[in-house]
């Protein structure tokens, strides 16, 4: 079974927040494309680009948009698949742009992760449900994660 994941950036300016996503997903062996599209600019483009994934599966969509983040919102009501928002943080704003990936209209599930790592990881998980190799790299992966911190506790130990 081939897992993919679709990263659809809000602009080109979302590419090294992209590319931290993808460094996650790589070190899981999970495949991806990577799009550029503006739900606000574009929409018949985005609604383009979705209708040609809609046959494939499984996969799931991670939008990065920053400012007013409708992306990850017109996904969502435009797909049949896991949508996940990872917005990159400004602080141009304080932060507060984030909000718009938070409150989102009745019918749209599509939960905020900041960090790229843990969009990658969930977009991992969901698609390990249906996939027992991929269950075991998410598993291999975390047990990586536990044997760091075991050296790093051991390191700190020794002075």
């Amino acid at each position: 079974m081939t897992s993919q994941v679709v990263i659809i950036m809000g602009s080109k300016g979302d590419l090294s927040h992209a590319q931290s996503i993808t460094k996650t997903l790589k070190a899981l062996e999970i495949s991806y494309e990577m799009r550029v599209c503006s739900a606000h600019k574009a929409t018949r483009r985005l609604l383009e680009i979705l209708h040609g994934y809609e046959q494939q599966g499984p996969l799931v969509y991670i939008t990065i948009a920053g400012r007013s983040n409708a992306l990850s919102a017109v996904v969502d009501a435009n797909t049949r698949y896991p949508v996940i928002a990872c917005p990159p943080y400004s602080d141009r704003f304080a932060g507060m742009d984030l909000l718009s990936s938070l409150r989102l209209p009745s019918g749209i599930a599509s939960p905020t992760i900041l960090e790229p790592e843990g969009a990658a990881l969930l977009a991992a998980k969901i698609l390990a449900l249906a996939d027992a190799q991929l269950q075991q790299r998410v598993l291999n992966y975390k047990e990586r994660l536990v044997a760091e911190l075991a050296t790093a506790d051991e390191e700190v130990q020794q002075g």
